[in-house]
């Protein structure tokens, strides 16, 4: 009997999980077991999709392929069953989200009481972190990525751009005077973030030219929150996205200050997922709801 299907499924498992006996944990089988169901796959595909000589399992090129495709499968299935078997349209199940701690908790988290009034079958697994998760590995449906995207597999909805603000607290610019030029910033506290994929200079307008200039200060945060707050406080001057300070800005909590001659480095937004075609209903149901509402957020500043 052709059981494609479940040699799909624990072939997926095993990419999981990492290694066959996790896997075959998870499946209630012998790791023997498993390692001959990939081994038998592999002899008739004639291709190796497993390399099994790390100490981590390692796709081979035919292997992620074929992991990309058997997940589609497997959820066009799933679904499938899951509109038969409940005789109706309404998307139900688990979606693992993630997004960057700001954008998450000035955005996103707003949006979910009226999408569950929408979707009250769909539960949300929700991690908010500035670290770039694998989609794959993390088992994670959807994630709005702050930044360049780069070069995948993962399909993307651009959800708009933001750009960067430098601040500062009334009270931080009493003690300290406020920055006239560009070049006055090196004689102030700047805060920063820690990230390698962060630029560690403020690329900034002087005379007619573009000058990159390299600032430092007291801290170094992982999060927009973490900057915002410092700098409310009074502690120094933070250069951070538009979304993080409006709010503040607005109550007057924070000063823009050389808005002239900082260059407009504008960070686009999107939300990535895996696959495009057979996305699940709710996946689905989740982007349609919530990418528009993004926009519009953006769009507000």
């Amino acid at each position: 009997m052709d059981n494609r299907a479940g040699e799909m499924l624990v072939f997926v498992r095993v990419v999981e999980a990492g290694s066959f006996s996790e896997a075959a944990r998870l499946l209630m089988m012998t790791p023997s077991t498993v390692s001959k169901l990939i081994a038998r796959l592999e002899a008739r595909l004639g291709v190796r999709l497993v390399e099994r000589s790390t100490r981590r399992l390692a796709l081979t090129g035919e292997g992620q392929f074929y992991y990309e495709r058997s997940q589609a499968l497997l959820a066009q299935i799933d679904e499938t069953e899951q509109l038969i078997a409940q005789d109706r349209a309404a998307p139900e199940g688990l979606i693992r989200v993630t997004s960057s701690v700001t954008f998450g908790t000035a955005a996103l988290e707003a949006m979910l009481p009226a999408f569950w009034e929408a979707y009250p079958r769909i539960s949300i697994d929700l991690s908010l972190s500035d670290d770039v998760v694998d989609l794959y590995l993390e088992r994670t449906d959807v994630a709005i990525r702050v930044g360049a995207l780069p070069d995948s597999n993962l399909m993307a909805r651009r959800i708009g751009e933001t750009r960067r603000r430098i601040v500062a607290a009334p009270a931080y610019l009493a003690r300290h005077g406020i920055p006239e030029t560009p070049e006055d910033l090196v004689a102030h506290n700047c805060l920063g973030f820690n990230f390698r994929r962060t630029n560690p200079v403020w690329p900034m307008r002087e005379g007619g030219r573009i000058v990159e200039r390299m600032l430092s200060g007291s801290l170094l945060a992982n999060n927009g929150d973490t900057l915002r707050r410092m700098a409310i406080a009074g502690v120094g001057i933070a250069r951070i996205a538009d979304y993080h300070v409006r709010g503040p800005i607005a109550r007057g909590e924070l000063v823009e200050l050389l808005a002239d001659s900082a260059i407009a480095e504008n960070d686009e937004i999107h939300a990535l997922f895996r696959g495009a075609r057979f996305l699940p209903a709710r996946v689905r149901a989740f982007l349609d709801f919530t990418v528009p509402r993004l926009q519009r957020f953006l769009a507000e500043g």
